[in-house]
């Protein structure tokens, strides 16, 4: 049985533990709304910032013609989700963030407002709520509204649906968040270049869930297997699988220590340059004028610290290979090649 939201094969001794029907299993895993962990125990994914503004947007441009009370949108990882709309009505949706298994998502249950007219072709814009990128090294120009370019595909092509649906001819979709302000202040969205609201993101639509009960799973496949590439997301995850064919890939976030100390054999961490480099040396931004690790390697590609740091998790990766990858999976930096 494999999890179509990260391509993991979901041995069968722990969907036998779980004590569930097969069937009802299977339709379960389908969706991509749950993980089965090892000791048979399901958790619940939610979905991301970016699925519940698509949402919203989708919901708002149908009640321009019609009540509209559920709403299915596209994701990333071609699933499709399936949201309740709170309130629909001349061009207006509210959608909530529906509840999920992971434990610090500060985001569970805020409102997604959507605000939509008919206009020629589609347009997005960022209403309260949503932080605005002061910065420049981000994915999203500075100036502009923190919706990351795979969420903001996302929502336009959730638009595009409706429009198709009411036969107009386009619309201009205002998404707003209007507890996005205060949540946002208990983010570490200041510190990296984006005020005022949250960031709305998502490279699969699906989000993950995470309490010690997941942690203990990790271990156990990184403890199953003497090939593993340890990665800190989506996209390393992605990438990995493709890089390393012949390993076992596990996302591991920013918990590549507790990775590391379950794995044997021939190991591998891979991911962005944000979590491994920052792994390697925590302080590697502190008095350095830079706000993120991007930001640095645009900016200043041959800046000591990026070495530094990399030398860094080499020396933490205690033998294994440390690869650092960019958005687009070409490698910045690997150790088998600099040893």
């Amino acid at each position: 049985m494999i999890d179509p939201v990260n391509n993991f094969d979901i041995p069968d001794e722990w969907i036998a533990r779980a004590g569930m029907p097969r069937e009802e299993m299977e339709e379960k895993v389908a969706s991509g709304m749950v993980v089965v962990l090892s000791d048979g125990s399901v958790l619940k994914r939610g979905y991301t910032t970016g699925t519940t503004a698509s949402a919203a947007a989708k919901a708002a441009v149908l009640s321009l013609k019609k009540t509209v009370d559920h709403v299915s949108v596209p994701t990333p990882v071609g699933l499709r989700a399936y949201l309740e709309v709170s309130e629909s009505g001349s061009g207006r949706a509210v959608v909530k963030k529906i509840r999920n298994d992971h434990e610090s998502d500060i985001t569970r249950g805020l409102d997604f407002v959507g605000e939509a007219r008919e206009a020629d072709g589609i347009r997005i814009l960022g209403g309260k709520g949503i932080g605005v990128v002061k910065r420049d090294g981000l994915q999203v120009p500075k100036g502009q509204p923190a919706i990351n370019p795979n969420p903001m595909k996302q929502i336009k092509a959730a638009v595009q649906e409706a429009v198709e649906e009411l036969g107009l001819k386009g619309a201009e979709v205002t998404i707003s968040i209007p507890e996005g302000e205060r949540v946002g202040k208990e983010t570490l969205n200041s510190r990296i270049g984006v005020e005022g609201g949250i960031s709305v993101l998502g490279s699969t639509g699906f989000v993950e869930p995470w309490n010690d009960h997941l942690g203990e799973m990790k271990g156990d496949l990184i403890r199953c297997t003497d090939k593993v590439v340890l990665t800190t997301g989506r996209i390393g995850m992605r990438y990995s699988h493709m890089l390393f064919p012949d390993y076992t890939v596990v996302m591991v976030g920013s918990r590549i220590s507790e990775g590391l100390g379950s794995a044997s054999g021939d190991i591998i961490i891979c991911g962005l340059p944000g979590l491994v480099l920052k792994w390697g040396n925590p302080k590697m931004l502190e008095g350095s004028g830079y706000v993120t690790v991007v930001e640095m390697l645009e900016k200043a590609p041959e800046h000591e610290r990026l070495k530094e740091a990399f030398e860094m998790a080499i020396e933490r990766g205690e033998g294994a290979r440390i690869v650092v990858i960019d958005r687009d999976g070409s490698v910045l930096m690997d150790s088998k090649k600099e040893s």
